[in-house]
């Protein structure tokens, strides 16, 4: 006996009598799309220019702090809760080392500063991780030519907390050394940053959908080896499972799982196992495929975006970092 066989069967139940109409469809529906899931990540680079397009996510720009409050206003009149930060660092700001993570004047720390002042309620959430900073693409610091994970650890806790300083409401460390959660957390508290937040990559990929993503902070070309020794392989999923509850036992308050869509199976384990805040980022490479497609009119963009967004929170997402999320909020503001 299956799980459903005392639940009737045809003639007598008909499951297309609740797709009939659009109220009774809105009625039984089990998950539902909001603005209040989106976070929109935003490009930012130095210099007074112009916005400039990214060619490899066509919609896409990285715009000047000059240009940022107006960028940043369009989530705020559409209700998007917050807004993720990724810099544009300059080449001849970047080293061995990404000294220029730690600089409290950088451009992540000033357009926090900035946005804050203008959006109070907005929320900010910002990119923990050294590969904007350092010239040889690695989240992390290299000793004899390999990430050294406690060496980075030191770096990372002095950036999240000149970044929470700055004005930034979560810090999402990206970077997948081990123990960067405890050692953020730590250094956070030790400065009197208790009510930061930390938004977890816990499982985080070494993935090809990132592409995209590295063109539009201009380091493309720039990874000297590959990231496999510290982002997940993406055989594994039981993995994923202890790499999150690690950082929640480090004291994680909400936790993601990068990329996205080809990873539904990780977020749905993720969730049931642990019944936490879990979100997930659409990476480049996935809004890429979407976007070219629908320029291409491949695609219908009214059916596909939410759709593709839905997928997510059917998995049990509790919000989605997408690229789609100005798009997204306009749709399901028209109804």
């Amino acid at each position: 006996m299956n799980q459903f066989s005392s639940l009737g069967s045809y003639p007598a139940v008909r499951l297309r009598r609740n797709r009939a109409d659009d109220w009774t469809r809105r009625l039984v529906a089990e998950n539902t799309l909001s603005t209040d899931d989106l976070i929109w990540p935003i490009f930012i680079k130095e210099g007074p220019g112009h916005r400039e397009s990214v060619q490899s996510m066509p919609g896409q720009v990285r715009v000047s702090l000059k240009e940022l409050i107006d960028h940043a206003g369009r989530a705020v009149d559409l209700g998007i809760p917050a807004i993720a930060l990724f810099p544009a660092t300059s080449p001849e700001r970047k080293d061995g080392e990404g000294s220029e993570a730690t600089n409290p004047e950088n451009l992540i720390c000033t357009a926090a500063r900035l946005l804050k002042s203008t959006y109070p309620k907005l929320g900010l959430i910002g990119d923990v991780a050294l590969d904007p900073y350092t010239d040889h693409g690695h989240d992390g610091v290299l000793r004899n030519g390999l990430v050294a994970n406690d060496e980075s650890l030191v770096v990372l806790a002095q950036q999240a907390v000149i970044q929470a300083q700055a004005g930034i409401d979560t810090l999402a460390p990206s970077d997948m050394m081990d123990g960067r959660i405890g050692a953020l957390r730590t250094a956070l508290d030790l400065a009197g940053l208790t009510d930061i937040r930390l938004m977890s990559y816990a499982a985080k990929y070494a993935s090809g959908f990132y592409g995209p993503f590295r063109d539009a902070l201009g380091s493309s070309g720039a990874l000297k080896g590959d990231k496999r020794t510290y982002q997940m392989d993406p055989a594994n999923s039981d993995e994923a499972l202890r790499e999150v509850a690690l950082d929640l036992h480090e004291g994680a308050d909400m936790v993601m799982v990068k990329p996205g869509m080809p990873y539904l199976d990780v977020i749905h384990r993720v969730k049931t196992r642990f019944g936490v805040p879990t979100f997930a980022y659409q990476v480049s490479g996935e809004y890429s495929m979407i976007k070219g497609a629908i320029d291409n009119r491949w695609l219908d963009p009214d059916k596909v975006i939410l759709e593709s967004l839905m997928a997510f929170k059917r998995a049990g997402c509790s919000g989605i970092l997408t690229y789609f999320a100005i798009e997204a909020a306009e749709r399901l503001k028209r109804g």
